[in-house]
């Protein structure tokens, strides 16, 4: 990679204590060999070493020149937990716009600090893949309300390495004080809610 990818890469994402790298892990030991999809990823590329095939997708313009880099590949090669060779497509679009991949083509969609990827990016994962969406831009309770996703896990996380929960899920969207949010709700503030239990991200099956 050269100099300036790498410098873009290593202010924003470089800390291995802050670059989400264990929840993928984890996300990565529940789907196989999968396919992913992330939209608003800026240069967080970190989702490639733990999947095959991962689709990025933003505006930024130094995304592009990251994605362009062309010894990117070889910076996977080496942090990779995999076996086989990385794959990677970069769409410099918005991710409300439609995109130049296959309906129900993936099976994974991540949703992190980027607005509502569940309801705009739906489309592309396969019925039983997975969303993985936190709540910073009220996406994971966006997916929550909407019948075409079904809630299967929490990511809780304690000094930066993530675990995945799967009981007590009927605890979880539960407001904290005031009525139950509505998609109206979410569309006016964009930000997640204060629920009585928070987990730092969501995992969601696409059902329908």
């Amino acid at each position: 990679m050269n100099a300036k990818s790498l410098a873009v890469y290593q202010k924003y994402y470089g800390d291995p204590r802050h670059d989400r790298s264990s929840l993928f892990r984890v996300l990565a030991a529940h789907t196989a060999s999968a396919t992913a999809l992330y939209p608003g990823s800026f240069v967080h590329i970190v989702p490639s070493f733990f999947f095959p095939t991962t689709v990025y997708v933003d505006t930024d313009k130094q995304a592009r020149r990251f994605f362009a880099d062309p010894d990117l590949i070889a910076f996977l090669r080496i942090r990779k937990e995999y076996a086989h060779d990385p794959t990677v497509r970069f769409h410099a679009v918005s991710y409300m716009d439609p995109l130049p991949e296959p309906d129900q083509g993936v099976d994974v969609l991540i949703s992190q600090f980027a607005g509502f990827v569940s309801q705009h990016c739906r489309r592309y994962l396969r019925i039983g893949g997975l969303l993985v969406a936190n709540d910073s831009h009220g996406d994971a309770s966006m997916a929550a309300l909407d019948p075409s996703y079904a809630l299967r896990g929490v990511f809780t996380e304690q000094d930066d390495t993530y675990r995945l929960e799967t009981s007590h899920l009927e605890r979880y969207f539960m407001p904290r004080r005031g009525s139950p949010v509505t998609r109206d709700d979410l569309e006016r503030t964009q930000r997640g809610i204060d629920y009585t239990y928070s987990a730092s991200a969501y995992l969601f099956q696409r059902v329908a």
